[in-house]
């Protein structure tokens, strides 16, 4: 009467950003923007945060929008991976 339980898997953080930073190795700076109501005054802010994600061909290029999702830690302070390239930086 043994029953094998499956734990249901860890449902994956995805965030869409700008990659501003192509500079190292196989990484990637994603800047992720997101609006939030104000707690107190109510107005609509940005809030900005930077991610270093895992960009193992360096096939993406400062300017690109990216979506990166969470993933084990790579480094000490990389523990994101790019996922899909979502719209290329386009050249002026």
């Amino acid at each position: 009467m043994t029953e094998t339980q499956t734990t249901p898997a860890k449902r994956q953080r995805k965030l869409v950003g700008k990659v501003v930073s192509d500079k190292m190795d196989k990484t990637v700076v994603v800047l992720v923007e997101r609006r939030v109501k104000h707690p107190l005054l109510g107005k609509v802010v940005m809030r900005s945060a930077r991610y270093k994600a895992h960009d193992e061909a360096n096939e993406f290029k400062a300017g690109d929008m990216v979506e990166i999702a969470e993933s084990r830690p790579i480094s000490r302070d990389k523990s994101w991976r790019v996922t899909r390239l979502v719209e290329a930086a386009r050249i002026i």
